[in-house]
């Protein structure tokens, strides 16, 4: 990308002065050569963000922002709807409330080599993979409404896990307003058998090992140290939250064009916030966040009894679960007051500061741990939230490494058994049922996320607090 188009405001700190339809100024964090490697399409994706309706503050892109469907991933942007705000489903993106879930197992690296083979089997057969994977759950119409409205919450009340899990889950497990009658049937039908699956692309389960402390105390309190074993999932909401995306698109852009909203690109089609589709959508997306949240819950639950087979003292206690991709009602200190914005993080992090009351009372004194997930055979972090954070992307922090190299570019670079065979000689294990899901989701598709890393932690937007390296991956 070119830096002449961008006014410097510190090392990782790029803004561009509102032109044209602009509203408001668009800001990317990012160092000098994750800017320059960026797609000119970032830039104009977040400069057309900052034309959108009600836009306060400016619109922002993370250090892993790359180009994507209306917003960039790694875009972030808070509208008032006392302003005519609006509320976007490219800003959330299809994918709704795709996000991290780490959990401790309080096993030694050593215990883990013993059986390392031995466990990446268990998982893999436990945990369902891979594009159009079903589970052994099926659900009638009244478990899908009561899965849609209750989340994890619904998913502990069945047995898939434990009460105290839902003080380490974003929303408490569960988030209010959902409206499962918002939901089509059609989206309902494709979420019926996927419930407790990890579905393909770059979702993963992975265990991984603690190689390093970044800060001692918010380790300390995150009950992280060097050496320890975590289990991480990554996963969303499945066919249920593209088919509400796909759908809520078409009827944005129709929407769009009856309230007066000029779209800079087609692909923003958004509504007011306050009117009829924008309130359809908002119980439609709530919805979706609850599947993915119980989608979690039962993946947890299944890599529990996969665990317990093998370490049947191991506890896998629950670090904390955030979701990425959502449009979420929160309190913001904006001009020397509080107000209430929706904030639209696609392919971004919350990354709420120390005292904040959205937090469990264990946390709050720390921060929220924001945990940064690797491409496969690389590192991914955990992070904190900061209260220099809060005041600059609304709470928002990066969510991965990014892409730097499209799915179709990386099946004809790589070859799955190539990949595969080069991660066993590094001694990760890779189980998937697809080679060519694994040739897409190669290493070196990826920006390189320590980088990614950095830049988030210079910015202020999170603090590192520990680097995680991959063992065992099962990917989708």
């Amino acid at each position: 990308m070119d830096l002449d188009r961008f006014t410097r405001q510190s090392e990782t700190e790029w803004r561009v002065a509102p032109f044209g339809k602009m509203r408001v100024p668009a800001v990317i964090y990012a160092t000098e050569d994750l800017i320059r490697d960026m797609d000119d399409k970032v830039f104009e994706q977040i400069t057309n963000v900052a034309m959108l309706r009600g836009i306060q503050k400016a619109a922002f892109a993370m250090p892993d922002a790359h180009w994507g469907y209306g917003f960039p991933i790694g875009g972030v942007a808070a509208f008032d709807p006392d302003e005519g705000g609006v509320i976007s489903a490219g800003g959330v993106g299809f994918d709704i409330s795709c996000g991290m879930r780490s959990l401790h197992t309080g096993l030694t690296p050593d215990a883990i080599e013993r059986h390392k083979s031995e466990l990446a089997d268990a998982l893999y057969r436990s945990v369902p993979a891979g594009l159009g994977s079903t589970g052994k759950i099926h659900l009638d119409p009244l478990e899908m409404d009561a899965m849609l409205e209750g989340g994890a919450r619904w998913a502990i009340e069945r047995g898939y896990g434990r009460a105290e899990d839902l003080e380490r889950i974003e929303e408490g497990g569960r988030m209010a307003g959902a409206e499962p009658g918002n939901v089509s049937d059609k989206a309902k039908k494709r979420q019926r058998k996927e419930m407790g699956t990890l579905g393909s692309g770059n979702h993963y389960l992975e265990v991984q090992r603690v190689t390093r402390i970044l800060d001692q105390t918010s380790a300390a309190g995150f009950g992280l140290h060097e050496g320890d074993t975590l289990i991480t999932i990554h996963c969303g909401s499945r066919g249920l939250g593209h088919q509400i995306g796909t759908e809520f698109l078409k009827k944005m852009a129709i929407a769009a064009a009856e309230s007066g909203i000029e779209l800079p690109d087609r692909e923003l089609a958004c509504a007011p916030i306050n009117s009829p589709i924008g309130v359809l959508y908002l119980g439609a997306m709530r919805a979706a966040i609850n599947c993915a949240l119980a989608n979690r819950q039962i993946i947890t639950h299944l890599v529990r009894a996969a665990f317990a087979r093998i370490f049947p003292d191991a506890r896998l206690d629950l670090l904390y679960d955030v979701s990425h991709n959502t449009c979420k009602l929160e309190e913001h200190w904006l001009d020397g007051a509080r107000k209430k914005l929706f904030v639209h993080r696609k392919g971004a992090t919350r990354a709420f500061g120390p005292g904040h009351p959205e937090l469990p009372e264990s946390l709050r004194p720390i921060g929220q741990p924001v945990l940064i997930g690797g491409s496969m055979g690389t590192a991914s972090y955990v992070l904190v939230g900061t209260s220099e954070g809060m005041g600059l992307a609304f709470g928002s922090a990066c969510h991965g490494a990014g892409r730097r190299m499209s799915r179709h570019k990386a099946y004809k670079t790589w070859m799955g058994r190539q990949v595969i065979d080069e991660l066993a000689q590094r001694g990760i294990l890779i189980r998937s049922p697809s080679s060519r899901g694994v040739a897409e989701e190669a290493p070196g598709a990826y920006k390189e996320v320590s980088g990614v890393v950095d830049a988030t932690d210079e910015a202020g937007l999170a603090r590192k607090v520990a680097r995680l390296e991959p063992v065992i991956c099962i990917k989708g």
